[in-house]
């Protein structure tokens, strides 16, 4: 009677293992769908930062749109000379139907620490989309420390759910991907 009981507990034992196994393997496949963090297929952390004119500007306020985080910055060269295509995709495929996402925006997060130079970049490359953000604290930025940015210009496509399609997009790789997309 002893090793019966035994035998039954162990067997027990067996399948609630491989219910745990099985059962947490399809929660985490749609728990990882819904995960934050910085890879591709994770959901973008929020972003909250204030425009030119002080408003608070979150980046899940433009969830539904297809959306290029974009980390830059006055100061950077490589960033100024990047920015033509920026306005060249914007312009293009603002009002563009994608698979996860109606419109395309750019939500432009500025490292700079001189709020003048900041917005007469702006102004002077023509980056007309209204999502500038910036804390104004240079390399100590708390956005690029949330997402690890270590050089500009650097970049995350995001669709409108807010999960991260494409990661660093320059140039024509922006808008071959952006074009792939598209309904």
């Amino acid at each position: 009677m002893k090793k019966m009981k035994s035998l039954a507990l162990i067997l027990l034992a067996g399948m609630s293992i491989l219910f745990m196994a099985f059962g947490s393997s399809s929660n985490s496949t749609a728990e990882s769908a819904a995960t934050e963090g910085l890879n591709i297929g994770d959901t973008a952390p929020e972003l909250k930062y204030e425009s030119p004119e002080g408003k608070e500007i979150a980046l899940s306020s433009l969830r539904g749109q297809m959306v290029l985080i974009d980390f830059w910055a006055a100061w950077c060269g490589p960033c100024r000379k990047e920015n033509p295509s920026l306005v060249k995709a914007y312009n293009t495929f603002k009002d563009s139907s994608f698979e996860n996402g109606k419109g395309f925006t750019i939500y432009s997060v500025s490292l700079d620490r001189s709020k003048e130079s900041w917005v007469k970049a702006i102004e002077v490359d023509k980056l007309s989309w209204p999502s500038h953000v910036s804390d104004l604290l240079y390399w100590q930025s708390k956005a690029a420390e949330k997402y690890g940015i270590k050089s500009i210009p650097y970049n995350y496509l995001i669709d409108g759910e807010g999960v991260i399609i494409a990661i660093y997009l320059r140039g024509e790789s922006l808008h071959a991907k952006l074009s792939e997309l598209q309904k």
